[in-house]
């Protein structure tokens, strides 16, 4: 049976040799240009090295007419220097900001202010006195009103959306710095245009807001207690090397006083050609794409420059035990020290962490979670080039103290050591990752990623491609031996207490005058830009009854798509019953995993399905419960088989329940202590009153009273419901309905659930406000207002005030709240599409900041809802991204079918994109305005608020209005 699979596998996967040799570095030459590439990898990537020393690595795929597309640095923050911390990021912040060709109305006038700029910062940053620094600070947010007027805002955004980007942002960490869009294959030239430029000579305009920007980004992270974890637990491994030394984001006194000139020196020393690439997969033609790039980038000239050195760590001869205190649930992390990524055991590395835990046959997976002996517990690698970590995370179940977890994780490491694990679990691995790298190489993003993270870890694609041959070579002796040789008492191990934060830092907010974004203007460069001829594509649309195949299957629909890329199918078996009918039904679904059948243990049935590389699940929602099988198509009728047999033949297990009750509690308490949840709750509250759809819920008392035998009935009456089998996969619906019909018996005649218990949302007649104490740093604020039935007609109205309002960096949210008055990192407005045609639309608005700025940010949100400027540029750019949004979509796979299935819940029997794209070039100002005025402006809402009681003013929440405190009982129900 081993054997059959395995082979199945490799014919599954063409690209997959045994022969080691069949990948190796071959070299050709096309249309000029000479570029390598690794022989059977299916990404066919090719990789170009130009004359100034600048990495092309592109990976064409016709599958979607659009691209993915990476400039990547090999600098992060390893390389900031030890003075200017959080430099990189900054850095990657500016960017955006333009050149001196856009993004300036006059750059000769605003290049003598920007200089002024420069100069008062270095004056601000060599002074410790605190009224001088004061007095500059005044004369640099006077200085940068004057240069503001000649800036315009976010041009960067906006020429990328005027060309349908999507996913516009950046990122750094240790060792990169990369900036990412998803455009349009047709903008191919607009997008090298306007990235080339962007790289020519950056300008660091609007510098102090978007300062205060990254100040909130620090608060957010003063917020997050993983966050504390992952830096006290890398501070802790590496004493020095950067990894530990500093933090990406920097230190509060770097951030207070920054240099531009040294930002700039930065900038000068790494964004060279030779320590760049730019990366790019979808669709194009690669001959023709190589030569545009050359010609948009050859302006750039190659520098050396010296790459990071460091010393090597002292060995840990002993655990390090460190503690972490905040409002969020207690948690365990241990992190062993690794080797660089270069390293010959890095390949074990990483299947050691696979057997420690996949989520399913893991040492941790099985003899800790799935005996219900910890909450949650998982492991896995964490290489960078110079060091790695084997990374732990464990939580204590209920009335578990953190050294029992501790001991527990540490326990398994042993079993690893021991050897003490199936002797076919590194075959199973395997088998599973090839099923991974199918998935990895289906979408044109996927491939874009994979190939950046690769080039900016400097790592040799040849190995990647040969990386399932390469895990294929390793014994469990070589398991055993790594274990024993990286996993002694050499780790640090951080214990996250729950209680009050002791941390007294935090970023005060500055004076800062509002800036001019001169919104309504546009450079000469965007301009050009814009008149590059791009051949738009067209779109399509669904066609439901063509698209989809249906049958029967005894009293059920199903609904087919076929995968004519690979061997992968998914299948679910769609149950019209949920929470809302049953809340014990969601329990029920828990409880599958734990069991057992009369012939099979639950760890015997995870290792069976993992085995044949398949994989299934039983998620209970508000009003469907869905059963997910997927692997492999060669191994269909075993995994549905097997998935058949197994709820046939559920067994009751008493210690299981208990168990599983007790995780439940102690999640609920874990819940009550993230900020996110509450939010969440309180948003609930908001739209549907005090009985909501995020406190219904059993209580603590009916949970505790659970019986083994309700929940199996419930399993084993489910497939009695009305039920939608949905099958994506490479069999034709004829043959896979016939397997079916023989392998899933589905009743002539459904049985009738339980009336659905039903929530009606409030229409808010007064303001009021919902405010729930946290121990945090920054406030987080939700607007709230439900407003009226789904309608069709108004769809179009809808996407395009996203667009305009609050939904991107270019939007007008975003220009006021962060650029213009730099009150918010993050910040956002929506009007939402409710999923039924019952249900109301709702807007909800965020803004997340310092708690000294709460007055200004909500001032500044209510405002733009009352008073929504009117700019018909901007206007024209939301409906545009619409359009362009639409002509690139292409709706594929088994999303094919949520498409459909969601389009009848609004009771729509058509692709509703049709008439979004066919009504939106219609939509002018006047529709806007009377849409913003009819439904949002001046109108009541519910804030929902979570921050310290102790730092927030009551007072200003009363302005806003009816203040209610909220108990965590009261928003969770229990």
């Amino acid at each position: 049976m081993k054997k059959k699979s395995l082979s199945a596998l490799f014919f599954l996967i063409s690209f997959i040799s045994i022969a080691q040799n069949q990948f190796e570095w071959k070299q050709e030459s096309k249309n000029g240009y000479t570029y390598k590439y690794v022989t059977n990898d299916p990404v066919k990537a090719r990789f170009y090295t130009l004359k100034n020393g600048l990495t092309v690595i592109l990976s064409p795929t016709k599958k979607d007419p659009r691209i993915q597309a990476y400039v990547a640095i090999k600098a992060g923050s390893k390389t900031d220097p030890a003075t200017n911390t959080g430099l990189a990021h900054y850095l990657e912040h500016m960017l955006f900001k333009g050149t001196d060709k856009y993004g300036s109305l006059d750059w000769e006038k605003e290049k003598i202010e920007l200089e002024k700029i420069d100069a008062l910062y270095e004056q601000y940053n060599k002074s410790k006195d605190d009224t001088v620094r004061k007095e500059i600070y005044k004369k640099i947010d006077s200085i940068s009103g004057v240069a503001s007027k000649y800036a315009i805002a976010n041009e960067y955004d906006k020429m990328m959306s005027a060309m349908g980007a999507q996913g516009t942002n950046a990122f750094t960490s240790f060792e990169q710095t990369v900036y990412t869009d998803d455009v349009p294959s047709s903008a191919i030239d607009k997008y090298l245009a306007v990235q080339a430029e962007r790289f020519r000579n950056p300008v660091f305009r609007i510098f102090h807001t978007e300062l205060e920007a990254v100040y909130e980004e620090k608060n957010r992270s003063l917020d997050s207690d993983s966050e504390k974890v992952f830096d006290e637990l890398f501070s802790n491994l590496f004493k020095k090397h950067n990894y530990g030394l500093q933090t990406t984001i920097g230190t509060i006194e770097h951030l207070k006083n920054p240099s531009l000139i040294e930002i700039r020196k930065y900038f000068n020393k790494y964004y060279v050609p030779n320590n760049m690439g730019i990366i790019i997969s979808g669709d194009f033609n690669p001959d023709e794409l190589i030569v545009k790039i050359d010609k948009a980038f050859s302006y750039m000239q190659p520098k050396a420059f010296e790459k990071y050195t460091f010393q090597q760590e002292e060995p840990l001869t002993h655990p390090i035990i460190k503690e972490v205190v905040g409002p969020d649930a207690e948690s365990v992390t241990i992190g062993f020290r690794l080797p660089g990524n270069k390293d010959k055991d890095v390949l074990l590395a990483d299947l050691v962490g696979k057997i420690l835990t996949n989520g399913k046959t893991g040492l941790l997976d099985l003899n800790l979670v799935k005996k219900q002996r910890l909450l949650r517990a998982s492991a896995f690698t964490y290489t960078l080039i110079d060091h790695g970590i084997l990374y732990f995370y464990a939580a204590p179940t209920e009335g578990q103290s953190l050294d029992e977890v501790k001991k527990l994780v540490l326990n398994e490491i042993e079993n690893l050591k021991n050897g003490k694990f199936d002797d076919n679990l590194i075959t199973a691995i395997i088998n599973n990752i090839k099923k991974e790298k199918i998935y990895e190489s289906e979408k044109y993003s996927n491939r874009a990623s994979v190939l950046m993270d690769a080039f900016t870890s400097e790592l040799d694609w040849k190995n990647q491609v040969a990386y399932i041959n390469n895990l294929s070579t390793i014994k469990k002796e070589d398991i055993v031996n790594f274990a024993n040789k990286y996993l002694k008492d050499n780790y640090v191990a951080i214990l996250k207490k729950k209680g009050e934060s002791q941390l007294t830092e935090k970023i005060e907010k500055p004076q800062i005058t509002p800036v001019e974004t001169n919104a309504d203007k546009q450079s000469e460069f965007v301009k050009s830009i814009d008149n590059i001829a791009s051949n738009n594509s067209k779109p399509v649309f669904l066609d439901f009854n063509k698209d989809i195949q249906k049958s029967k299957i005894g009293a059920a629909e199903l609904l087919t798509v076929q995968n004519k890329d690979n061997q992968i199918f998914r299948l679910r078996y769609r149950y019209k019953i949920g929470t809302l009918n049953d809340l014990k039904l969601a329990l029920a679904s828990q409880y599958i995993q734990f069991l057992g059948t009369n012939t099979m243990s639950s760890e015997e049935i995870a290792k069976a399905f993992y085995n044949i590389a398949c994989n299934f699940y039983v998620r209970t929602g508000e009003e469907y419960t869905t059963v997910y099988i997927e692997g492999l198509q060669e191994n269909f009728e075993k995994a549905v088989k097997l998935y058949e047999e197994t709820i046939a033949n559920l067994q009751a297990d008493e210690e299981a329940l208990k168990g599983l009750i007790a995780r439940n509690l102690k999640a609920r308490n874990d819940s009550k202590s993230n900020k996110r949840s509450i939010l969440q709750g309180l948003t609930s509250y908001a739209m549907y009153g005090p009985e909501n759809k995020f406190n219904y819920n059993l209580s603590n008392e009916e949970l505790t009273q659970i019986t083994s035998k309700e929940l199996i009935e419930r399993i084993k009456k489910i497939n009695n419901y009305e039920q939608t089998i949905i099958y994506y996969g490479p069999i034709e619906i004829n043959t896979i309905a016939s397997q079916l019909k023989k392998l899933h018996k589905v009743p002539t005649q459904f049985s009738t659930p339980n009336p659905k218990k039903e929530f009606v949302q409030i229409q808010q007649n007064k303001n009021q406000v919902l405010f729930t104490n946290y121990d945090m740093v920054q406030s987080e604020t939700r607007w709230i207002r439900n407003t009226e039935k789904y309608n069709l007609n108004k769809e179009a109205l809808v996407n395009v005030f996203n667009n305009y309002f609050g939904g991107g960096m270019g939007s007008l949210v975003f220009q006021t709240i962060r650029e213009s008055k730099a009150l918010a990192y993050s910040t956002y407005g929506y009007y939402v599409t409710p999923q039924k045609s019952n249900e109301d639309y709702y807007y909800i608005g965020y803004v997340g900041s310092q708690v000294d700025k709460f007055k200004e940010a909500t001032s500044s949100m209510n405002e733009l809802l009352n008073n929504t400027p009117q700019i018909s540029g901007n206007l024209e750019l939301a409906k545009n991204q619409v359009r362009k949004d639409i002509e690139t979509q292409r709706i594929t796979q088994d999303d094919i079918i949520f498409t459909y299935l969601n389009a009848k819940d609004l009771g729509v029997d058509k692709d509703i994109r049709k008439d979004i794209y066919q009504t939106v070039t219609k939509i002018n100002m006047d529709d806007l305005v009377t849409f913003e005025k009819n439904l949002l402006a001046n109108k009541p809402y519910t804030y929902a608020i979570v921050a310290s009681e102790k730092n927030i003013s009551m007072e200003e929440m009363n302005k806003l209005g009816e203040v209610k405190i909220l108990t965590l009982n009261e928003i969770f129900g229990f």
